[in-house]
């Protein structure tokens, strides 16, 4: 069976700024489900908690899990519990002052400054709500990883799809960062060069409003990302932010208003303006460090045999001396980005090697190369269709 291809990102010529969001109490005053659907179902949102949360201790059950249970069985009788029931009570959420604007501003405000800002929610809550907001509708956000069900064949609610805990919401910062976005994607757990890296940690900001956040926000704070607490600018109440930053568990904290020219807006504009200047530092520091080791490796024994063998490679006009390069080319375990690349292209180029590109050695020698590269360029795209026609 075939490996399924998954859409991903890689880097860009820019610095990419990922937000991540937090939703209830982040974005919004409140739980989502208080806001209309469990006074729907009949009961109160004190009571709703309390018997979602009973359920969870007495069974060992997540509380995610249980909270989604007792959604489906409370809806029974009372309404349809479907994705647009769901995206229905979503459009009446309501939001902090400025939020309705502020995905598309804080957008534009990188793109003036050299930035590409992409805004991410990581949430317990449900996804098909979050997807019922004019925002989302809007294309706000670059992915929602929240917690959602699935649907029959009559498009009922029937089993959860996803649980997003405080303690894997961790996951989809790797995501982000390798550029990996599908949950289903393997490709997470590759190792990437910290100079392909699409957006490091220290890239990040992760805004959020509880302990619920503390292991994403440890997480992009360790690595020299910035954490963001925030509290409502009506209550004025600041006592978990004073408490996550008494731990070290956040950078920075302001009130919940996203308005223009407020705190929160300052705030993040000047860490996308730092991150501008660090990503250009960097490029430069990976361009010294990367010249540096071409110098060592053109200086060092290995690395002129591997030098001689290109050139060699490059300039043979018979099969017999092609056969003999590729020889002693298969017992060198060790070639850089820049050596597969200038091996490719010969292929491309040399009649010789073009020719005999399916012979065994040659095909075992080209395919090893294929597989130690993580993102194929177009010369080794062409290689690798050639060897697989």
């Amino acid at each position: 069976m075939s490996e399924k291809q998954f859409e991903r990102k890689y880097k860009e010529d820019k610095p990419v700024v990922a937000i991540c969001y937090d939703f209830d109490k982040t974005l919004t005053p409140d739980d989502m489900q208080a806001q209309g659907f469990i006074q729907s179902v009949g009961m109160d949102v004190g009571e709703f908690w309390r018997e979602a949360n009973d359920l969870a201790d007495k069974n060992h059950m997540d509380g995610n899990l249980a909270y989604m249970y007792c959604m489906k069985e409370k809806s029974y009788g009372q309404l349809l519990l479907n994705r647009k029931t769901l995206a229905d009570y979503g459009a009446q959420i309501s939001l902090f002052p400025g939020v309705e604007e502020w995905f598309e501003r804080i957008r534009e405000y990188g793109k003036a400054k050299g930035a590409i800002v992409e805004h991410y929610i990581i949430s317990s809550g449900l996804a098909e709500m979050i997807e019922g907001m004019s925002v989302a509708k809007k294309g706000a956000f670059e992915r929602i990883y929240a917690s959602s069900f699935y649907y029959d064949e009559k498009g009922m609610a029937v089993w959860p799809a996803q649980a997003v805990n405080y303690t894997n919401k961790t996951q989809f910062l790797f995501r982000i960062e390798k550029g990996v976005l599908d949950v289903n994607d393997p490709g997470v757990n590759d190792s990437f060069a910290p100079d392909e890296i699409r957006v490091p940690f220290r890239n990040m900001i992760y805004i959020g409003d509880s302990d619920t956040d503390i292991p994403c926000m440890k997480l992009v704070d360790s690595y020299g990302g910035s954490s963001i607490g925030v509290y409502s600018a009506e209550s004025c109440d600041k006592a978990k932010v004073h408490k996550m930053m008494r731990e070290g568990r956040i950078r920075y904290y302001a009130p919940a208003d996203y308005s223009e020219g407020k705190e929160l807006d300052v705030l993040v504009k000047s860490i996308i303006d730092r991150t501008v200047v660090e990503f250009a530092l960097n490029n430069t520091f990976f361009r010294c460090k990367k010249e540096t080791e071409a110098f060592d490796r053109e200086n060092s024994e290995e690395g002129r045999r591997r030098l001689d063998l290109i050139g060699a490679l490059k300039n043979s006009r018979s099969f017999t001396s092609t056969h003999t390069v590729i020889a002693q080319m298969m017992k060198i375990d060790r070639w850089d980005d820049d050596e597969r690349e200038e091996l490719f292209s010969v292929a491309l180029q040399n009649g010789q090697v073009f020719s005999i590109l399916r012979d065994e050695d040659v095909e075992l020698f080209y395919k090893t190369l294929l597989k130690k590269v993580k993102s194929l360029s177009k010369a080794a795209q062409e290689v690798k269709k050639l060897l697989e026609e």
